[in-house]
């Protein structure tokens, strides 16, 4: 039985060489992706990157081991690019956040937190919101995940361009045999043909499934295996279906 490895990553920034992206992925086009938030995180122990998602003018979601203990959030949405001109780019700070209150860090269980803005954005073609999912997904559907964290097990750091790849969501059963009864049903795992997934840096990332042209957010990311980022094994997401009455009753007061 192989460990989940949590995918926190310090903020520092490394550029990716031409070509290369998240495990197996591609690089994203302008507006591809309006609900992509790169997720900057004060805390006492340092500063932390990580992903989320925009899922209405106000609030993000992201994994609860990015915001546990923080002090403040930097917040980019509208960009691909994490350095660099780009008059797309809006950068907000907040220090408001909800931490699930059953999230356990030594488990991962209920590894989910909301980001609220300080005030409410306006959408165009470079920010948008993903839809809560109203369903469970079924195994074996296609899904991309997206995120800006490392693209392999050599090249550390973050890579300055959001990249996505196409992933399949895989049973409960099928994940639990690379790593047993951590598993349980408020995760969802994904894999690739061959050793596409997501890297350090990716933590609370979208996964998303398109559904009638739109993006439903059906994961956040949350783990990796032990084995390294170019492992055939799964990557781990928070399923986002068991928490979505949570989600709205925190958005909601």
């Amino acid at each position: 039985m192989k460990s989940l490895v949590l995918l926190l990553t310090f903020a520092s920034l490394a550029l990716a060489k031409p070509g290369e992206r998240i495990v197996g992925g591609q690089v994203a086009r302008g507006g591809q992706f309006p609900y992509a938030a790169a997720v900057y995180v004060s805390k006492v122990g340092g500063a932390y990157f990580c992903g989320g998602a925009l899922i209405n003018n106000q609030w993000i979601v992201t994994a609860a081991q990015c915001a546990e203990g923080a002090n403040t959030f930097t917040i980019q949405l509208g960009s691909n690019l994490l350095s660099g001109t780009d008059a797309n780019r809006l950068t907000l700070a907040t220090a408001t956040f909800v931490l699930h209150p059953e999230y356990d860090p030594e488990t991962l269980h209920n590894d989910v937190a909301l980001v609220k803005l300080r005030l409410p954005i306006a959408f165009n073609q470079y920010v948008g919101a993903a839809s809560l999912p109203t369903s469970f997904i079924p195994d074996y559907t296609s899904v991309t995940a997206v995120g800006w964290g490392q693209i392999d097990d050599f090249n550390t750091g973050l890579s300055n361009d959001l990249t996505w790849v196409t992933l399949i969501t895989i049973s409960h059963d099928e994940c639990q045999l690379t790593y047993g009864p951590q598993i349980t049903h408020d995760m969802l795992c994904v894999a690739g043909n061959f050793n596409e997934g997501i890297c350090n840096g990716d933590m609370g990332g979208p996964l998303v499934q398109t559904v009638s042209g739109s993006a439903v957010l059906v994961g956040i990311a949350s783990f990796r295996s032990q084995s390294g980022c170019e492992t055939t094994d799964p990557s781990g997401y928070t399923r986002i279906i068991p928490y979505v009455e949570w989600i709205n009753s925190v958005v909601a007061a």
